[in-house]
């Protein structure tokens, strides 16, 4: 990293080789945020690069590898951050990934991967952050959730219920810290055009013989569907800025086409009610 004595208010994005990560960084480096983008394969870095040239910020982005599961790297990385900046004001957590397929047929192992990165390795990257936010008595946190961190969808429990778990973590997380000046927030967009759903989906492997071969293949072609409609993620990027201008920020941020409606509905209807709902959608009968 390239000492920079009198830098400006820096900014720590995780997973920003793609996706959420890419172009929040950009937008962050746009508004004056020396941006540390982080990703843990730093092969990967030719698509930031490109486009922070051609948004005119490259001097205000550095990108440096990080995998969020390797603890002990992680809090080197955020040594060296504090060490060349001299602070931390924003973190982005935006590392993840989505695993997919039927509780029955997914092995422990994709379970305790899928939670080593969405949540234990987000954990780590705020633990490493806390005591640097506290002393300046000011931080925002963004966490990455998911309208999945709200609302459970078959097929794809690991990535729900690691959603959830950060959700939980911040919910607490958020109380010790604002009476230190440290508010963390929990984004939670609906579908949007990123490539998470399709990784997810390409690892998922359903055998000939497996007893829920047909709905697999139903949910496939839903999220398929939805992945082709959804709208550009510029309405996400857009929110994060504004949480991150914000001097009182809320915790939750829903966002995205139906998401406020599915919530409310949610959180309104009979869970049995909810339930007929859901299953129609992929036209099953209760």
């Amino acid at each position: 990293m390239n000492q920079n004595v009198n830098s400006p208010s820096v900014a720590l994005v995780t997973g920003a080789s793609s996706g959420f990560g890419l172009l929040v960084s950009i937008a962050l480096a746009r508004e004056g945020y020396q941006v540390v983008a982080s990703m843990r394969n730093i092969q990967n870095k030719e698509m930031l690069a490109t486009a922070a040239c051609e948004a005119g910020v490259y001097d205000r982005i550095e990108i440096v590898p990080l995998d969020v599961t390797d603890f002990a790297s992680v809090e080197s990385v955020v040594h060296d951050v504090i060490n060349c900046y001299g602070r931390i004001d924003v973190l982005v957590n935006n590392a993840g990934f989505a695993a997919g397929g039927f509780v029955e047929e997914l092995s422990l192992e994709e379970w305790e991967r899928q939670f080593t990165t969405n949540f234990f390795g987000l954990v780590a990257v705020t633990k490493a952050v806390l005591s640097i936010m506290r002393t300046q008595r000011s931080g925002k946190i963004i966490n990455i959730s998911s309208i999945s961190g709200r609302v459970g969808f078959p097929a794809m429990s690991p990535y729900v219920a690691s959603k959830f778990a950060v959700e939980g973590f911040s919910e607490s997380l958020r109380l010790e810290m604002l009476p230190y000046g440290v508010h963390v927030v929990l984004i939670e967009p609906g579908s949007f055009k990123t490539n998470i759903w399709s990784k997810g989906l390409q690892g998922v492997s359903v055998r000939s013989d497996s007893p829920y071969e047909k709905e697999m293949k139903t949910i496939v072609q839903y999220v398929n569907r939805v992945a082709k409609t959804a709208p550009p993620p510029d309405e996400v990027i857009r929110q994060i800025i504004k949480a991150v201008q914000s001097p009182t920020p809320r915790l939750r941020y829903p966002v995205g086409r139906g998401v406020k409606l599915t919530l409310m509905l949610k959180n309104w209807l009979p869970w049995k009610w909810w339930e007929r709902i859901f299953l129609k959608t992929f036209n099953k009968q209760k």
